[in-house]
């Protein structure tokens, strides 16, 4: 007997833009499936940039940014800019307003979000902080000596991320982690394109210095 053929959702063949014009247009469900493409990467960036100083307040972050997509919905226009780039611009002014009000002060924490380090330690893979690095999960059976080496990394970049100029890291982690060119990287902060450059190439030295004790030890390929 054939198994099933599985009924194809059809919001997946609609791009982020697509998703909320329809929902700016009634569709609720549209909004429902934005949300769950983007749920963990908006909280993955505001978790990142606030840092643990303010790791209490990611949750209330998270949940304004998503609160002001959707009170925003109607001023949406794709002509202006993607989704991506207008919702991660929302999510970086709520963060912003945090660590301007807090008075963040920058202190090293060898904290780790995911519990291990190695979502962390992905960054790696992607030859950020040294060429010829690899992730623990590149090897198809990393022994627990790797395992442990890349947990422990992963943990220090993201001490070393607290470490960053509020500016420096989100210019990192939009570059980085969501793949945001420079000029979207520009629109997002508010910031000329050069700047935003100046930012990811300060930011990528100092992790780079932060890094090193433990990127020393990494054979090359």
């Amino acid at each position: 007997m054939p198994s099933p053929t599985a009924i194809p959702d059809p919001f997946d063949a609609l791009s982020d833009d697509q998703l909320m014009l329809a929902y700016a247009g009634g569709n609720v469900h549209a909004f429902d499936a934005l949300y769950e493409r983007h749920e963990s990467a908006v909280l993955r960036f505001a978790r990142r940039l606030l840092g643990q100083r303010l790791a209490a307040e990611v949750e209330e972050v998270f949940k304004e940014t998503w609160s002001r997509i959707v009170s925003a919905r109607d001023s949406f226009s794709p002509k202006q800019s993607s989704w991506r780039v207008w919702a991660f611009t929302i999510a970086y002014r709520m963060a912003n307003e945090r660590l301007r009000v807090s008075g963040r002060e920058v202190a090293f924490y060898a904290h780790d979000e995911d519990g291990d380090g190695l979502d962390a330690a992905q960054l790696f893979s992607r030859g950020l902080l040294r060429d010829g690095a690899a992730a623990a999960n590149d090897a198809a059976q990393p022994s627990q000596e790797e395992l442990a080496f890349w947990q422990a990394a992963g943990r220090r970049l993201l001490a070393c991320l607290d470490e960053l100029p509020d500016d420096q890291r989100a210019a990192f982690l939009l570059h980085q982690e969501e793949g945001f060119t420079p000029e979207a990287m520009a629109a997002t902060l508010d910031i000329g394109v050069e700047t935003v450059r100046g930012h990811q190439g300060r930011a990528l030295k100092k992790l780079r210095g932060c890094m090193e004790r433990y990127l020393s030890v990494v054979p090359h390929a």
